[in-house]
């Protein structure tokens, strides 16, 4: 009999996901509603300007975000890690205990955790990397990642941003720039949020209607607020 290989397919790039998520949700969402409120008052050229100008420091601060929090978490990680090894080397039966607890929630009998605990307890290494996984919760994070998290959010903020700025860039009159933009604008945030959906498990249409209420009631607030304001 002809043997089937079984292949798994598992998605791993949530760290990208979410980071693009972060980037063009703003960046979809923030230059189109400035230039909404900008559209009440202002030509296109000081549209385009300002625009431009709220991308690049959008996206400028957005990837500094991200780059810190990438950051922090691995300073966070590499804190847990030295605690971890400190108590395996002073408080090691407590610690084995804890392993033991961590399988008896898995439903194996006490003796058969013991036994596991005690085994591990002879590779340091493996024993704090489980503690670090199964105890805390935290996996060890890329130490790429700071840069690459600050690269792809910069990158997805600009991105996003050109997408409501680039009718204003063709187009003489303020007011129907704004026109082309909203439906520019409305359809990308329904893509964006329908793929956003799509990959985080959450219902896909669902995901794409949230995401274009929420840029279209952004942008609908500035323009108020300008039209009030002038």
């Amino acid at each position: 009999m002809a043997r089937i290989m079984h292949t798994e397919k598992h998605f791993t790039s949530s760290n990208f996901v979410r980071d693009t998520v972060i980037g063009m949700s703003d960046g979809l969402t923030v230059p189109f509603a400035l230039a909404a409120g900008l559209s009440a008052i202002a030509t296109t050229k000081f549209i385009v300007i300002g625009g431009l100008a709220e991308i690049a420091a959008g996206s400028v601060a957005m990837g500094l975000g991200g780059y810190l929090a990438a950051r922090g978490d691995a300073e966070h990680y590499e804190q847990e890690k030295n605690r971890e090894y400190r108590e395996i080397k002073e408080i090691p039966e407590e610690e084995k205990a804890e392993v033991s607890r961590v399988f008896h929630n898995y439903g194996l009998p006490a003796d058969e955790s013991s036994r596991v605990a005690e085994a591990l307890s002879h590779h340091p290494k493996a024993w704090v990397d489980f503690m670090m996984r199964f105890e805390l919760g935290l996996e060890e994070p890329d130490p790429k990642r700071a840069v690459t998290s600050a690269a792809t959010i910069a990158g997805a903020y600009i991105a996003g941003g050109l997408i409501p700025l680039s009718p204003y860039l063709i187009l003489a009159s303020a007011t129907r720039g704004l026109e082309f933009s909203a439906i520019v604008t409305l359809a990308a945030l329904g893509f964006f949020g329908y793929i956003k959906g799509k990959y985080t498990g959450e219902r896909a249409f669902r995901s794409a209607v949230q995401t274009m209420v929420i840029g279209g009631v952004a942008a609908g607030v500035a323009f108020a607020l300008a039209k009030l304001i002038s």
